[in-house]
């Protein structure tokens, strides 16, 4: 193999993509056998010609100029913003394509970061609709207009540059795309969208700049109920001003005639861009929505945490009563239970269930949830599982328990959280990950702690974007091992 050095920083090389990495990275090899990290939206089984943009001792960077022969994997974009947005990644790639990429992308992980030999990893679980899927979109307000690359040769713009709703441009907390249509979104939130700029175009709206921290109007942020076809708009500004919030509402309602629909405004003074408020005006309907997931219904408020995605949390949480096998006097501990939704699905198939959770507001939903279903037999406690080996004698009056759950954030358990947790014992570890990377650290540790892997089953919540969830399920060794009939 020829050495790194006999390449230059502006050659031209070809290669062959053969693997997909982060932040829009992909890898190849050289004919010579030489590594290549190669950035552009790019597919498996492209053949590309690419400009070197660093050697390395063992690899080379480079930014791909043109693909010379397409892979099989590749499809037509269908969004206009595609390449600009950092929102859909993979939307180059067709869909079956994708899922294999994300399945392979949890057992490469479990593998090399991990040690597992042959992990179990099942096919990812499909979305039944790729497109349209979001129940919850957040735009962004600026006073800063990310010109699109055709703009950029224009004497004069169709659209003003002092103001821009729809989202960031990637690594950039200041330029904001101007966004007309989004391919996840329902249509109903795009219909949205696009009523709210008419009437902050309108009524000359002064945008939020994240810079100077001046402006009004911060974000807009739109749910939807897949069940009950409610529409929640929350339009988050600096300051309240009734009268033109009244108006807002009408052109609203004017605009979407016979949409069951509330409108909120949350109102914030942090230097932030965060869309959440420390006042909250309903200014029409209940101020929440409802959705449905399996028998239980959630009321879901503009601050709720909820699964992005309705028909595939409701597989996720099927997935995760799959492998639980629940025995009905278990008590079951969720741990980072957020809202409580895996509690209460979990619920009827046990004694007990247990959430743990360090956000207030969070807690304070799920105890509503579990009120609004009249389900009795959980308990909610507000505790940041780094101390979680603090509760446990607060947790006296309960059982150990058989079952536990763990759905932590994209970093992974916390070691003092992990360590509890390993401590209890329980027979199975239902571990819900969002990032394979930690699921794969955390992973190796359980088993190192007397636990063997079982299964691990991906579930495309987001598709078009890199991110997979996964159920991975861990049974403490020396038990036998029964796999449980599936439960509806």
């Amino acid at each position: 193999m020829e050495d790194g050095n006999t390449f230059r920083k502006g050659d031209t090389i070809e290669l062959t993509v053969t693997d997909l990495a982060e932040k829009e990275q992909c890898f190849g090899r050289l004919d010579n056998g030489m590594a290549v990290m190669v950035s552009g939206m790019l597919a498996i089984g492209d053949r590309v010609s690419a400009k070197i943009k660093k050697v390395k001792q063992r690899y080379i960077e480079a930014i791909a100029v043109e693909v010379l022969e397409a892979s099989p994997d590749r499809t037509e974009p269908v969004c206009s913003y595609f390449g600009v947005c950092g929102g859909c990644k993979l939307m180059h790639i067709r869909y079956d394509a994708q899922l294999v990429y994300k399945q392979k992308k949890v057992k490469d992980a479990l593998e090399h970061l991990g040690d597992f030999v042959a992990p179990p990893v099942m096919e990812a679980l499909a979305c039944r609709e790729p497109f349209h899927y979001r129940n919850k979109i957040e735009f962004s307000c600026s006073n800063m207009r990310y010109l699109l690359p055709e703009e950029l040769s224009m004497e004069t713009l169709a659209r003003p540059k002092e103001f821009a709703l729809g989202f960031h441009t990637p690594g950039n907390f200041e330029k904001v795309i101007d966004i007309d249509y989004c391919y996840l979104a329902k249509e109903s939130m795009n219909r949205v969208l696009a009523l709210t700029r008419e009437f902050a175009l309108a009524n000359a709206l002064v945008p939020y700049g994240a810079k100077a921290h001046t402006g009004f109007l911060r974000n807009l942020v739109v749910r939807f109920s897949e069940n009950r076809e409610e529409v929640m708009v929350n339009l988050v500004t600096s300051w309240y001003d009734e009268p033109l919030m009244e108006r807002y509402r009408m052109h609203l309602e004017s605009g979407m005639a016979g949409q069951k629909m509330t409108v909120v405004n949350n109102v914030t003074e942090r230097k932030n861009t965060v869309a959440t408020g420390e006042k909250e005006f309903t200014l029409s309907g209940a101020g929440y929505i409802t959705e449905r997931l399996g028998a239980l219904d959630f009321r879901i408020s503009a601050n709720s945490f909820f699964q992005t995605n309705s028909s595939q949390a409701e597989l996720l949480y099927q997935s995760i009563l799959e492998v639980a096998g629940l025995r009905a006097e278990d008590t079951v501990y969720d741990l980072y239970c957020g809202t409580g939704t895996i509690t209460l699905y979990l619920a009827k198939h046990c004694r007990q269930v247990v959430g743990l959770e360090v956000v207030e507001s969070s807690i304070n939903d799920a105890r509503s949830n579990a009120a609004f279903n009249s389900i009795d037999n959980v308990a909610f406690f507000q505790v940041d599982l780094k101390d979680f080996q603090g509760m446990l004698d607060l947790l006296g009056s309960y059982d150990a328990p058989g079952v536990i759950i763990t759905d932590p954030p994209r970093a992974g358990m916390h070691p003092k959280a992990l360590s509890t947790m390993l401590r209890l014992r329980p027979r199975r570890i239902i571990y819900v990950s969002c990032n394979p990377a930690s699921l794969a650290r955390d992973g190796k540790e359980i088993c190192l702690q007397g636990y063997k892997l079982l299964s691990v089953q991906p579930v495309d919540m987001f598709p078009h974007t890199s991110h997979i969830e996964s159920v991975a399920c861990f049974e403490r060794v020396g038990l036998v091992t029964v796999t449980p009939a599936p439960q509806s």
